[in-house]
């Protein structure tokens, strides 16, 4: 991995090839799928939400990069690439295990796995990508509503 010379924003330090990180969950009422209703007629299953399950995928990767940047850096999922496999319950475990297997040009590449008490619900890939957090909202400020 060469993100010093490859990335513009450069980390304070290299993460180690394979390098690893967890985040758990205790699956709650909001973290459902049928807990995403926008509006009258949406209608999912009372199991643990695929929006959630990345979400978490997400959390451990960037706990992976977390050690590694600077002041103002900040890293953001750019693509998901997930499938996932088994409903999990309300009150259910959650883990997910981000491992860094590659870098593609400005690109962090991790494979993603999640699993709860009774195994496996969801394995892909992630990437993301180190930013300057102050850049990262004052271009996002330019797209909202106070812009137009």
């Amino acid at each position: 991995m060469r993100s010093r010379l490859m990335y513009p924003h450069p980390l304070m330090s290299e993460p180690a090839p394979d390098a690893t990180a967890s985040a758990q969950l205790i699956v709650r009422a909001e973290d459902l799928a049928s807990a995403l209703r926008f509006e009258p007629g949406d209608d999912f299953p009372a199991v643990f939400a695929t929006s959630r399950l990345v979400a978490l995928m997400e959390v451990a990767a960037a706990r992976v990069l977390r050690p590694h940047l600077g002041p103002g850096q900040l890293s953001v999922g750019t693509s998901v690439e997930i499938l996932h496999t088994a409903a999990t319950p309300l009150g259910g475990t959650v883990t997910a295990i981000a491992v860094l297997r590659r870098q593609e040009g400005k690109l962090f590449v991790f494979e993603v796995t999640a699993s709860d008490d009774a195994g496996e619900v969801g394995r892909g890939t992630h990437k993301r990508a180190i930013v300057s957090s102050e850049r990262l909202v004052s271009g996002a400020a330019k797209r909202g509503p106070a812009a137009s």
